[in-house]
């Protein structure tokens, strides 16, 4: 169903991508921080779920089935597990309940 991550859009910075909420005067979030994804630098608002910012990314699937199906967050409340991944080496964080701060190291697994 899913084919990997969703291609960014050509020339747009990667906090004006179509999944994200546009910038307003009226959305008071903090400045972006620099997390890594699969060793890849991303940016993102800390305090937003890791889940909300890897999809707002681009990533359509954060872990595969021991079968290959690939997996994305399905309830975003920590019920399902479907939104597995490894945080700063710890395995199996849901990630629709870890708050996105500066610097976490985020590895997806087998996408």
């Amino acid at each position: 169903m899913f084919a990997g991550s969703v291609p960014a859009v050509s020339g747009a910075s990667p906090l004006s991508d179509p999944r994200r909420l546009p910038e307003s005067k009226d959305l008071h979030r903090p400045p972006t921080v620099s997390i890594t994804v699969n060793g890849k630098p991303t940016l993102a608002h800390p305090g937003e779920s890791l889940a909300a910012a890897l999809m707002a990314s681009g990533h359509s699937g954060f872990r595969r089935t021991p079968s290959g199906v690939l997996r994305a967050p399905y309830c975003n409340m920590g019920v399902c597990f479907d939104c597995l991944v490894t945080v700063d080496g710890q395995s199996g964080q849901r990630s629709c309940l870890v708050p996105v701060r500066a610097d976490m190291v985020v590895e997806l697994e087998n996408v």
